[in-house]
């Protein structure tokens, strides 16, 4: 038993111009399977699709446009998560490292004023 390969997903325009190419005669259903191998059930039922209709450059645009779509939301809304994680790191306080002594120890909040040192 052979393992089944990776799922993959057919632009519209190919599954039209291979459909086509089927119905003019230009390659044979075999030939198609070998070439782009594909089962000749998908191409029996992208052809049906075609006969009926169901696939048209009308479709294939729309289809086009939804995954645009898609992709422009997915992106909107990661943008708004970045910008939440920004707005919270703004608003969080800094962490500072301060060195007193070779001791070195973690500070919240503004820097403190420098002082003179004892020097009078």
């Amino acid at each position: 038993m052979s393992s089944r390969g990776p799922y993959r997903r057919h632009a519209p325009e190919f599954k039209i111009q291979l459909c086509q190419d089927i119905r003019s005669g230009a390659i044979g259903r075999r030939d198609a399977a070998r070439r782009y191998t594909l089962s000749t059930n998908l191409i029996q039922l992208w052809l049906t699709q075609y006969d009926r209709g169901e696939l048209s450059t009308e479709e294939a645009e729309a289809s086009v446009i939804a995954e645009y779509e898609a992709k422009i939301a997915a992106l909107e809304r990661k943008v708004g998560q970045l910008t939440m994680e920004l707005d919270l790191v703004k608003k969080t306080p800094r962490l500072r490292l301060v060195s007193d002594n070779e001791n070195l120890s973690i500070v919240t909040g503004p820097k403190p004023a420098p002082s003179d040192g004892g020097a009078k």
